[in-house]
């Protein structure tokens, strides 16, 4: 009974490739079934849709690359690659290093001999795949921050110009009497909230308006005291991650406040559940 249920994994060669039938490209017809294999063995590990789509992608970068199919990788492959990522892409080491482990991760699947794809190699191919990708030639994760060093964060009195820019083009949308003003209103809100609950772009875009609640410890900020962040960053292939974040801003509460107390609802747009909604009913999207 073991070994039945290991023959069947999700991802198996033997599930995926037809038997009986020639192929016109078998080379073409297998890479094609491998990667349909490692889907299939993601999705079963209930990995992202978006996750799995984006390995999918590098790893098919990187058959262009090498020009080699993956029974014919060598570790020099990913030698030559990461080094042309580094000096003709000018990508960071964060970035090479998440290429290389979506690769090694590729890699892994097809040379473990429950799923069958080093048999299968073997058989139509006479040679199979090896391991490619070793703690000498990828990038180790020995730091946490690997940003420029020249990144620094806004001070004070640049955050307030900042603010007080998005203020003055919803002064200016208002005196010209021009389309937009709405908008401009909506997204300097928008940066205030951004700031006044430190969230990241994709955590402000997906707020509903009950994402707001109160917080008995601070009654002065009535239904504004506490946001609900849904959306907040996930772990690479698992779902987005909540927390709570507790109002401290004064002047924060008060704005979001307004806006939806009286700008919000001039969009036309009350049934919708999104905070921040567009002129055309819909809601904002992450830049």
């Amino acid at each position: 009974m073991g070994l039945e249920r290991r023959a069947d994994l999700a991802g198996a060669a033997h599930l995926e490739l037809v038997s009986g039938v020639v192929q016109l490209r078998p080379q073409d017809a297998m890479v094609e079934a491998m990667l349909r294999g490692w889907r299939a063995q993601q999705a079963a590990r209930g990995l992202r849709e978006d996750t799995v789509t984006a390995r999918e992608r590098l790893v098919r970068r990187f058959l262009e690359y090498s020009n080699e199919y993956p029974w014919g990788w060598a570790p020099g492959h990913v030698d030559e690659w990461s080094l042309w990522l580094t000096s003709e892409k000018h990508l960071a080491p964060s970035t090479i290093r998440s290429y290389q482990g979506s690769l090694r991760l590729f890699s892994e699947f097809l040379i473990d001999g429950r799923y069958g794809w080093a048999v299968a190699c073997e058989d139509a191919f006479g040679t199979h795949p090896v391991a490619i990708c070793h703690e000498w030639n990828t990038i180790a994760h020995l730091n946490d921050y690997e940003g420029s060093p020249e990144a620094r964060p806004f001070t004070r009195e640049e955050i307030q110009r900042f603010l007080d820019y998005a203020d003055d083009q919803v002064d200016r949308a208002v005196r010209s009497k021009r389309k937009g003003a709405l908008a401009a209103y909506r997204d300097a809100t928008l940066f205030k909230v951004i700031y006044g609950w430190g969230l990241r772009r994709t955590e402000a875009a997906k707020l509903d308006l009950v994402d707001f609640g109160r917080n008995a410890s601070a009654p002065q900020f009535g239904r504004y005291g506490t946001l609900n962040v849904r959306y907040g960053k996930a772990k690479k292939g698992q779902p987005p991650r909540r927390r709570n974040v507790l109002s401290v801003m004064d002047w924060a509460v008060e704005a979001v406040a307004d806006y939806v107390e009286n700008v919000r609802p001039r969009f036309g747009c009350e049934d919708h559940p999104a905070l921040w909604v567009t002129e055309r009913g819909g809601r904002i999207k992450p830049a």
